[in-house]
């Protein structure tokens, strides 16, 4: 199994935003004293550590199938997915709220807010280009279908796991600055505890989604309907069957698909015909489509 080479493309180019993000942001944090920049720094070690994660669970998913593992490793990735999840609403929401109710506790007057508006600016720049390039990998991928139903439907979490990342990076640089400004222009350092706090709960928002996703497709979802109408269709249609009974799919990787069917085969049919037509069937189907891995199909008569 393969993945995609922009699937790894949307992985990099966020990972290499983030860590040069999560230097500048803790200069700034260290020179300015802000509570938001600092939680920004660390919502960003976050964010890499998470491409990290990701990458290492498409590299362990593309292992070929073993003794042990007969349908293969795609499913790993599916578990790192739920792991970086877990890390969002642990670390990044965690101490952002943490560390925005200790500075709203406990305020520090914010230092030299210049150099927090050029990184915050630089930062912006940087996520931008990152979201820009996961954007288009998941409007390309999408389809037909709203934003909502394709990543409903989505079987890669790489695609939209980035795509919420930056987007809830964006939106905490927004508020960082928001908070920052208001700090400086009213005097009271508090509003920068409030926007790490904001930040904080926009980021177990993002986690709550993401977990909810992960969880689905780590427990097994089935393939597109319309791919399972097709495969039923090609098996009805060839002149040994009289019909399907019934067809179970299920993803074991984002490219990766396990078809089961139950099959009624006409009595005439000689056992032998029945013994070479399935794997001609599996052929077609492999033939067709290239995501179906596995394929099992069990003769049995019409209820």
């Amino acid at each position: 199994m393969t993945e995609p080479p922009e699937s790894r493309l949307t992985l990099f180019a966020a990972l290499a935003a983030n860590l040069g993000i999560a230097i500048a942001k803790f200069v700034a944090a260290a020179i300015s004293g802000s509570s938001a920049m600092l939680t920004e720094g660390l919502h960003s070690v976050v964010d890499s550590l998470n491409q990290l994660l990701l990458l290492h669970g498409q590299r362990r998913s593309m292992r070929p199938p073993d003794e042990r593992h007969p349908l293969g490793y795609g499913r790993e990735l599916y578990f790192w997915s739920f792991v970086v999840a877990i890390l969002i609403f642990s670390t990044g929401a965690g101490l952002s709220i943490y560390e925005g109710v200790r500075h709203i506790r406990a305020p520090e007057p914010i230092r030299s807010p210049l150099i927090n508006y050029v990184v915050l600016a630089i930062s912006l720049l940087l996520e931008g280009v990152s979201w820009f390039i996961a954007m288009r990998e998941f409007s390309e991928a999408r389809g037909e279908y709203g934003w909502w139903e394709a990543i409903r439907r989505s079987k890669d979490p790489p695609s939209f796991v980035v795509l919420f990342e930056d987007s809830a990076a964006i939106f905490g640089l927004l508020m960082a600055g928001v908070g920052i400004t208001l700090s400086v222009v009213t005097g009271d350092p508090r509003w920068d505890g409030a926007a790490s706090v904001v930040i904080g709960i926009a980021l177990a928002g993002v986690a709550v989604v993401l977990a909810r996703e992960s969880k689905g497709l780590l427990i097994g979802e089935a393939a597109d309907p319309l791919l399972e109408q097709a495969v039923r269709a090609a098996i009805d249609r060839r002149p040994e069957v009289t019909g399907v009974n019934e067809i179970t799919t299920i993803h074991i990787g984002p490219r990766n698909i396990f078809v089961g069917l139950s099959v009624d085969f006409e009595n005439r049919v000689p056992v032998g015909r029945i013994e070479a037509m399935i794997p001609e069937a599996e052929t077609e189907l492999r033939a067709r489509w290239p995501s179906i891995r596995a394929i099992y199909i069990k003769p049995q008569a019409k209820p």
